[in-house]
């Protein structure tokens, strides 16, 4: 064994031990693991791309929309979903989030049109909307010092699911067919939703916090990201014009912008990045083999990058991970062979780094008392630019010029990373 292998083990053993002890250990467990199922299944769609396509007789374009309609349905329910975090808690949104998954996963496996599918697809995105909100402000609560650390591991394992399930799913297809796949996911999705249940706690009303957290300076609530509480919160809708008042902060504009281009990039990279690598030459079953192994990678960086940020500092983090996102959709347009494939569509996966840097970021520096609206608000607005990734993606795909959209995919990282630099030191 290597002394870099052995230092990385040691590394993430270190974090893995951070984040354990109160029961913190099982809610970060069961957040992970539905997250994994709530991200996965979102993978799983551009690997059965092409019988879902043989089945409704439909173009690449209007399988991209029935992706993005996904995600606008993911964003449009950010915003409300953060709203209910201070109204209802983590622990019912968590629960309802993951019920109406597995229902939406039924609708989809047994829809008998395009149509019913499409509006499957909504109800996924409406229904795993509620997860990301309650999911961060949960984990920024519970792990007040370690936050880069927990949404590393969330955000990892998630990416282990997505490398998984798309792979069992490109496995079966043939004996089973993408039907089955999707319906079955159902059953996970149910009893994820007991887990989460007897496990995460109720949220705490604000007289019950700690007293400390309410006194603790402003740069402490930057690295600690203390979440918000309190009747008054929750008893009335936030001030719209306060939570845009959220963007005349600086730092949280830039953050903001340039998760949104990126979210853009991904998003269009994951719809159809095992359909690009088919027209390379290579068989559904190795395109999924190579789509999930850019998910460990990603699983693997976001675990090391959500722990560099807590050490030394999250710009520096940012910039080398986007830098190299910048590179990677453009390599792949010149790279022939599985080998060189698989190298370049390894280091493609490291720019999932960014969401668990990001996410503890914005969240740790938004005020208080508005934190839940505050952060599903801006969920909205850069889930809602990426969502139109796929859709983009598609239209470049009917017309045979994806090796062009991925080169414009890398260019827009590069305004990403020029928006990064812009971030004040810390």
């Amino acid at each position: 064994m290597s002394p870099r292998y052995r230092s990385l083990s040691r590394q993430v053993r270190g974090t893995l031990d951070g984040l354990r002890g109160d029961g913190r250990g099982w809610l970060l467990l069961a957040i992970a693991i539905g997250w994994a199922f709530t991200l996965g299944m979102r993978f799983i769609i551009p690997t059965l791309l092409p019988q879902i396509e043989a089945t409704f007789h439909i173009s690449d374009a209007y399988a991209g929309l029935a992706i993005t309609i996904l995600w606008i349905g993911y964003a449009l329910m950010q915003f409300p979903a953060g709203v209910l975090v201070n109204r209802l808690g983590e622990r019912r949104l968590l629960t309802a989030s993951l019920c109406l998954s597995g229902v939406s996963m039924l609708v989809l496996g047994f829809a008998p049109l395009f149509g019913v599918f499409f509006v499957g697809s909504a109800a996924y995105g409406l229904g795993s909307g509620l997860y990301g909100p309650s999911r961060g402000t949960v984990l920024s609560r519970t792990f007040t010092r370690n936050a880069g650390a927990a949404f590393g591991v969330t955000l990892a394992i998630g990416s282990l699911g997505s490398a998984f399930l798309p792979n069992v799913a490109a496995g079966v297809v043939g004996a089973v067919g993408w039907r089955a796949i999707l319906a079955g996911l159902a059953v996970p999705f149910f009893v994820m939703a007991a887990f989460a249940w007897r496990v995460v706690p109720e949220r705490p009303s604000e007289d019950e916090q700690p007293s400390d957290d309410k006194s603790s300076t402003a740069s402490e609530r930057d690295s600690d990201a203390v979440s918000d509480g309190g009747e008054s919160t929750a008893s009335a809708l936030p001030d719209f014009g306060e939570l845009l008042g959220t963007l005349s902060d600086r730092s949280i504009l830039l953050a903001t912008v340039s998760v949104a281009i990126l979210l853009f990039a991904y998003q269009g990279i994951t719809a159809f990045l095992p359909t690009y690598l088919q027209t390379k030459g290579l068989s559904q079953s190795t395109a999924a083999l190579l789509f999930g192994f850019m998910f460990v990678t990603g699983a693997v960086s976001q675990i090391v990058a959500g722990s560099a940020a807590d050490r030394i500092g999250i710009k520096p983090v940012l910039l080398a991970v986007t830098a190299v996102g910048v590179v990677a959709p453009i390599a792949l347009t010149f790279v022939s062979g599985t080998l060189a494939i698989a190298v370049v569509v390894g280091v493609l996966g490291t720019r999932m780094a960014v969401n668990a840097v990001t996410n503890s970021y914005i969240i740790g520096a938004l005020p208080d008392h508005i934190e839940g609206s505050a952060w599903g608000f801006i969920r909205t607005g850069f889930f809602l630019v990426g969502s139109l990734g796929s859709t983009f993606m598609g239209f470049f795909a009917d017309a045979n010029r994806l090796n062009t959209a991925f080169v414009i995919l890398g260019a827009l990282s590069a305004v990403a990373l020029g928006l990064y630099a812009l971030l004040p030191s810390e």
